[in-house]
């Protein structure tokens, strides 16, 4: 949605509409509590009527009694007691339903999250999502009270303004010139309120970035003594979101009880002045004027309750229009043409002819075709920005591409089903990352079909369970964010183990030794020729030297392939591959 100064009339009701269907499958719980807040607005209109009818008809005519006292203090009584239930159900029942309609909404959210693709993710601050799944969702919740306030305040407006026609009509309707003033006061509010809300929405997302690119960062941030730097800009934000807080708090403080207690001061000046003309040539009942005032300020109370809760209404017409903006996000992983005959049985895989741009402009790739034979292993090595992820980004479906054809197993993947593709090609990053948990949780990730035997038998094949086993609880050993407390060994190891227990029968790997130590390298080598044993394997190199017993190897440049053969074939070239190589082996030497 473009941004604007401030929400239309059309744009805040299509942002309504839609928020507002989350609320279906607990409309029930609504409607009960709704319920109770047009019992709690009847209530509010009789009790007033009680007092002055005891005032009118027994105070003022001498006939009231000890008994008849006793039984007005007795209906009185009861009336505020059936008030507190019905303000308790309707508060309990709305409280409960909202809080339902935001667990809806977030588990919602989450599952779209989850269906954006890749290419989302690369140009998305983590700390936006996160504002939007947790403050935004939050302020929603907050948001329904003022559907809560406008209705429960709706009910009591016009059950008192019934009440004052049934008492006086003609002084009654003097008071109905404040209803367009209260009308207007509320559009001006909503109107020039927007901005600010929107504005300070915006700042609070910009803070939550911050500071999740800052703790994520802490160690580089400290390396490089960028601590000054970080925290201006920190306060830059923080100062700047404070600014729009005061201005929200100035416009409240002006808009919303000052301007509602001198329009009520104003209602009460008129009806007193005009009960006192009148009392001049005819008798006034002094129940009647104590109703009056008193339906005045259940008129105003309501209204003050809806404005108060305005600056939450303008609050939550931001937040839900951000949540909408992402539930509409059209960048969406990949989908798939299910053919549920497709399956990878041999791991034969093909390119042909593909080519790809990120931007639908630029290409990054143009007509690469190569094959790989069932169990073999092809690399890919090239300078930076050559297309090596590019290709491996198309093969895991993280991107979608529209010239060429890749294939497995003579099945295009574009129609295997997402779990075979999934289940069948393992996946192993440069970085590993390793979630909160234990080693075993880490390794089997939940799956209910791996065994811990079969999590041991992967730690063993990959030469992990050395490590594993030397601490304390063994498999249970702790794991805290990103697997700080283990080294880049230990954790490629466990991410080796989380692929292999899956049993891929292709394996995709993008340099698995970059940054691990000379020593440990020789240990990820040696798993790494374990894993590759059997399967199909593409795999994008740094160190030439790791894919020396490569079948092929591929030479890319700008996008295309440019060399391709053996390492024997390449180095015998004496091309691109060749001086790439000695250019290595100098530097290793």
């Amino acid at each position: 949605m473009e941004k604007r100064p401030h929400f239309t009339t059309g744009e805040s009701f299509a942002i309504l509409k839609r928020i507002v269907r989350y609320t279906f499958p607990f409309k029930k719980t609504f409607g009960i509590s709704l319920l109770f807040s047009l019992l709690l607005a009847l209530t509010n209109m009789l009790m007033p009527l009680i007092i002055q009818r005891f005032m009118d008809d027994y105070i003022r005519t001498g006939k009231a009694t000890v008994r008849i006292a006793l039984l007005f203090a007795i209906t009185y009584l009861s009336a505020n007691l059936f008030k507190m239930v019905f303000q308790y159900l309707e508060r309990y029942l709305f409280t409960k339903a909202s809080l339902k309609t935001v667990e809806h909404i977030r588990n919602t959210l989450f599952t779209k999250i989850n269906t954006l693709g890749v290419k989302f993710f690369d140009s998305t601050p983590a700390g936006s999502l996160v504002s939007r799944l947790t403050n935004d969702t939050e302020t929603v919740r907050d948001f329904w009270n003022v559907f809560l306030a406008i209705i429960e305040g709706s009910f009591g407006m016009v059950t008192v303004l019934i009440a004052m026609f049934a008492l006086n009509f003609q002084i009654s309707l003097y008071f109905l010139i404040f209803i367009p003033i209260m009308l207007f006061l509320i559009w001006f509010y909503q109107r020039y309120s927007s901005v600010v809300y929107r504005t300070m929405r915006e700042r609070l997302s910009q803070l939550n970035s911050q500071l999740n690119e800052s703790i994520s960062g802490m160690a580089i941030i400290q390396q490089f003594n960028q601590e000054k730097r970080l925290t201006r800009e920190f306060e830059k934000i923080n100062n700047a979101y404070f600014v729009d807080r005061k201005r929200m708090v100035r416009m409240n403080s002006l808009l919303l009880n000052p301007v509602i207690n001198m329009l009520q001061t104003l209602a009460l000046v008129i009806i007193l002045s005009l009960f006192s003309h009148r009392a001049l040539s005819n008798h006034v009942e002094i129940g009647i004027i104590y109703a009056f005032t008193t339906y005045i300020s259940n008129f105003f109370s309501p209204m003050r309750m809806v404005m108060g809760n305005l600056s939450i209404y303008q609050d939550g017409l931001v937040s839900s229009s951000r949540i909408l903006d992402l539930m509409d996000n059209t960048e969406l992983a990949p989908k798939q043409l299910i053919n549920n005959s497709a399956k990878i049985t041999e791991g034969a895989i093909e390119f042909k002819n593909v080519s790809f741009a990120y931007d639908q402009k630029n290409l990054v790739l143009k007509n690469i075709s190569f094959k790989v034979n069932p169990g073999e292993t092809v690399a890919l090595v090239g300078h930076t920005g050559s297309g090596k992820s590019s290709i491996i980004n198309l093969f895991m479906r993280f991107y979608d591409f529209d010239e060429g054809e890749i294939t497995i197993d003579g099945y295009s993947i574009k129609e295997l089903p997402l779990s075979e593709l999934r289940t069948k090609v393992g996946l192993v990053m440069q970085d590993s990352f390793l979630f909160y948990g234990d080693i075993y949780h880490n390794i089997a990730l939940l799956d209910r079909n791996i065994s811990e035997n079969d999590v041991r038998e992967a730690a063993r094949f990959v030469d992990a369970e050395h490590f594993i086993e030397g601490l304390n609880e063994q498999y249970h050993a702790k794991v805290i964010e990103r697997g700080t407390g283990y080294s880049s060994g230990e954790k490629q190891l466990l991410s080796f183990a989380r692929t292999i227990v899956r049993k891929p029968k292709i394996l995709v790997m993008d340099e698995a030794t970059a940054n691990i130590d000379t020593e440990t390298e020789a240990v990820i080598q040696k798993s790494l020729r374990m894993m590759r044993k059997g399967r199909t394997t593409i795999a994008i190199a740094h160190r030439l030297s790791t894919i020396n017993d490569a079948d092929q190897i591929l030479v890319l440049d700008h996008g295309q392939i440019v060399e391709r053969g053996t390492h024997d074939e390449l180095i015998a070239k004496e091309g691109i591959y060749y001086k790439m190589y000695q250019i290595q082996s100098h530097h290793e030497f």
